[in-house]
């Protein structure tokens, strides 16, 4: 998804497998924000968590393109992920040149982080304060 900040900039969403054509833009195009909600690291670690190595045969390299993205970026994941490990959302806010700081989701899944109170919350914050120009 796009998203329109008040300033008329532009930002990417994505989120679990969407993450991956928003970090692919993003490391190519000037966007003004990138939100990362359980995002996998590459489609390999999806199948194999403990997967150190980015192989050419692996079609979605997200860890490979994050160093790329050049604008905030909020990586939202639950702890309990049972689609996509937890490491996923660690290891890309490791590699990310601008990160804010993430939203770990205690005890949340792959599909009911939005459940939670803390996900809008962060989300607010983002978009109001992580984003506001700096004085």
């Amino acid at each position: 998804a796009v998203v329109s900040t008040q300033s008329g900039h532009y930002g990417r969403d994505g989120q679990s497998i969407g993450t991956v054509p928003t970090i692919d833009l993003a490391a190519k195009y000037s966007v003004r924000a990138v939100i990362l909600h359980s995002p996998l690291a590459s489609g390999l670690r999806v199948a194999c968590p403990d997967t150190k190595k980015t192989w050419c045969f692996d079609v979605f390299p997200s860890i490979e393109k994050i160093s790329h993205v050049q604008a905030p970026t909020l990586i939202i994941h639950g702890t309990e992920d049972e689609v996509i490990d937890f490491s996923a959302g660690l290891q890309l806010y490791e590699r990310c040149p601008m990160p804010v700081d993430p939203l770990w989701v205690e005890g949340a899944g792959h599909n009911d982080i939005e459940l939670y109170s803390v996900y809008l919350d962060r989300l607010k914050t983002f978009l109001e304060k992580d984003l506001a120009p700096k004085k």
